[in-house]
């Protein structure tokens, strides 16, 4: 399915193609493309993920259950709340098994370089947050904290069998996510089956209000996902190679996949969708919000646009 068209001076230049799966209260509502293809679920797994530490008995405010859902940014305010949450659980930062690498925001990068700063670390992976809940997840249940990321470590069992329940799918085998954790398989479908989940079960509601509360903190500001969280009552989480899982408390759980791994192609996916759902206001308001790709640039100056082309179907009756 078409999610959007690069278009410059008139001409389409890149077709955008991917998935869209919209999960309501009779099941699947909205589809279009491939919903049954597989793929990794990368970091929009995160809610899911934090849902299963919580299980293990920490104890986490909403700031710091943002942090644990985050992509984050790398900036002093993300830093601040991982090391808060490693303090707490006794942990330095060295217990983090996350890559050495530079802060996400290249603001954040150029912040830490004129404070002196002159190497990557591993708390400022974007992923730092989620790892150092993990480890605080640990510590609580007094689970080994040196193994944290092996597969078949007590919190990631819990973690698979999370994220089986939620996608109603067999999600193994794993593979390894950029962060170094074990990274489980999903689809379209399903990741709009779970993300309605998490927008309408009460077990995850702890987890939704700390996303859709500080989606800066779990995403970071301009970022699709956090313009999706404040401009309607969701949380919003998206993944590498472009997929996306929103969930909007009380309606519906949406998945969105872009073959291509283009953010541009993802962030049409998603605005095409809302357009298709009613949702005209609430997509004009995150394209005004976004430090959106879709304005195709040449010279320094607007030469064109990406253009939604999303197209649903429906099925009001499918489960």
């Amino acid at each position: 399915m078409l999610l959007g068209q690069s278009v410059r001076n008139g001409v389409v230049e890149v077709d955008h193609h991917g998935a869209v799966a919209v999960w309501g209260r009779t099941g699947l509502e909205y589809w279009g493309g491939d919903i049954d293809r597989r793929y990794y679920s990368r970091s929009a797994a995160k809610p899911f993920q934090l849902a299963a530490a919580l299980s293990s008995g920490v104890v986490l405010s909403a700031q710091e259950r943002a942090i644990g859902a985050s992509s984050h940014g790398g900036f002093p305010t993300h830093l601040a709340y991982v090391r808060k949450i490693l303090n707490a659980a006794g942990l330095a930062e060295s217990a983090l098994q996350t890559p050495a690498s530079w802060p996400n925001h290249l603001s954040a990068r150029d912040l830490l370089i004129a404070h002196g700063e002159t190497l990557p670390r591993p708390i400022y992976n974007n992923c730092s947050g989620k790892h150092a809940v993990w480890l605080a997840a640990c510590v609580a249940a007094g689970w080994d904290t040196a193994t944290y990321l092996d597969t078949l470590h007590p919190l990631q069992l819990k973690i698979r069998e999370v994220m089986s329940d939620v996608s109603d799918s067999d999600v193994g085998p794993s593979g390894v996510d950029g962060c170094g954790a074990p990274v489980w398989q999903i689809s379209t479908k399903s990741l709009s089956r779970a993300f309605f989940r998490l927008g309408n079960d009460p077990t995850f509601s702890d987890v939704w209000i700390a996303m859709h509360t500080y989606p800066a903190l779990t995403s970071g500001n301009g970022r699709i996902d956090q313009q999706v969280a404040t401009v309607l009552p969701a949380a919003a989480k998206m993944g590498a190679e472009a997929c996306l899982g929103v969930a909007i408390s009380g309606s519906y759980g949406i998945g969105v996949k872009c073959w291509d791994g283009s953010m541009r192609g993802l962030e049409s996916g998603i605005l095409g969708t809302l357009n298709a759902l009613g949702m005209e206001a609430a997509s004009k308001s995150i394209t005004e919000g976004t430090e959106t790709r879709q304005v195709v640039l040449g010279g320094g100056r607007p030469q064109g646009t990406v253009v939604p082309a999303v197209r649903l179907a429906t099925n009001r009756h499918a489960t």
